[in-house]
C-alpha cells in the first residue's frame, strides 16, 4: 500500500481516538470550556508549525476575510457542536453523524460554485445517509427523556457536519490562492480561541457549576487537541502532498469504522451488526462522492 494511503488511513485513526478522549469529558468539562482549551492548544501547535515552514508569508487581506468566515463555521460553531454531540450520543455515532460532510459540501458546491453532481455521486450521498440511519437507527428510545438526547444528538451532529461543509467552502478559495495549510489552520483556530476566550468573561453557566477544574481533565482536552488536531491533520496534509485527493479523502473519512474496535474495547461490549454494516456503507458512500 502507497505511503499516502497509510497517512490517510492513521489521520482516520487519530481522530478516532481523539474524539474516543473527548467522551472521556462527558459531564465533567463543560462543551465551551472544552472548545477554549482545544482550540487554544490546536493554535498553538499549528502557528509553531506554520512558523518553522514560513507560511504566515502565504496571507494576504482577502485570504484572512475567508479563513475568517471559515472559522465561523467550521470551528466556533462546528467545534462546539460536535463536542455536543459526542456528549450527547457518544463518540461512534458522532464519527457516523460526520460523515455528512461529504453530501453537505457536494451540494454547497454545486449551488455556490457551480460544481456539477454525478449519478455516482448521488448515489454515494444516498448511501451516507442509509448507512447512518442503519448505524445510529430513528426508534429514538424506551423512555421519552433518553429519545429527546438521541435526537437532540443528532441535530447536534448534523449542524457540525454542515458547518464542517460551509467552513471548508468558504476556506477552499485561500487555499487555491496558496496559502500554507498549517497556516489556514492556525488562523481559524487562533480566532476560534480568541472567540471562545471572549465567552469566558461573560458570566455564563459554563464557568460556574458543577464543573471542577483539574489538571488530568485538560491533559486529556489537550491530549484530543494534538491526536486530532495536531497529528491527525498532519498526517492528512502529508498524505495530501502525496498521494491522490479522492482517494486520500475516502481513506480518512474511514473514522466511523476505525472508531467501532476502540469502542468495544473502551466498553467492553460489541456494537450491533447493523454499526458495522452502517459506517461501512457511510465510507462507501464517501468514496463515491470523493473518487
Amino acid at each position: 500500500m502507497p505511503l499516502s494511503e497509510l497517512l490517510a488511513i492513521g489521520a482516520a485513526i487519530c481522530i478516532a481516538l481523539s474524539g474516543m478522549l473527548i467522551s472521556e469529558l462527558t459531564g465533567k468539562v463543560h462543551v465551551l470550556r472544552l472548545a477554549r482549551w482545544q482550540l487554544t492548544s490546536a493554535f498553538v501547535m499549528t502557528a509553531l508549525v506554520a512558523t518553522i515552514l514560513g507560511g504566515w508569508r502565504t496571507l494576504d487581506q482577502q485570504a484572512l476575510i475567508h479563513l475568517a468566515l471559515s472559522s465561523l463555521f467550521g470551528i466556533m460553531i462546528a467545534s462546539t457542536t460536535y463536542f455536543a454531540t459526542i456528549y450527547a450520543i457518544g463518540p461512534r455515532s458522532t464519527a457516523l453523524l460526520f460523515s455528512l460532510t461529504s453530501p453537505f459540501a457536494l451540494v454547497l458546491g454545486y449551488g455556490f460554485l457551480g460544481e456539477t453532481i454525478s449519478l455516482r455521486q448521488l448515489l454515494g450521498i444516498a448511501l451516507v445517509i442509509l448507512g447512518i440511519v442503519l448505524a445510529i437507527g430513528l426508534k429514538g428510545g424506551s423512555r421519552e427523556a433518553a429519545a429527546k438526547i438521541a435526537w437532540a444528538g443528532i441535530a447536534l451532529g448534523i449542524v457540525t457536519a454542515f458547518g464542517q461543509a460551509l467552513g471548508s467552502l468558504f476556506a477552499r478559495p485561500a487555499m487555491a490562492a496558496g496559502v500554507e495549510p498549517f497556516t489556514a489552520m492556525a488562523v481559524r483556530a487562533g480566532l476560534g480561541a480568541l472567540f471562545f476566550a471572549g465567552l469566558a468573561v461573560l458570566p455564563l453557566p459554563a464557568w460556574r457549576g458543577s464543573y471542577i477544574f483539574t489538571p488530568r481533565l485538560m491533559l486529556i482536552a489537550v491530549g484530543a487537541a494534538f491526536v486530532g488536531t495536531g497529528l491527525g491533520m498532519s498526517l492528512l496534509m502529508a498524505a495530501l502532498a502525496s498521494g491522490k485527493v479522492g482517494i486520500v479523502s475516502t481513506l480518512s473519512s474511514m473514522t466511523p469504522v476505525v472508531i467501532l474496535p476502540m469502542v468495544w474495547v473502551r466498553t467492553g461490549k460489541a456494537p450491533p451488526p447493523l454499526a458495522w454494516i452502517g459506517a461501512a456503507l457511510a465510507v462507501v458512500g464517501t468514496a463515491f462522492i470523493s473518487l
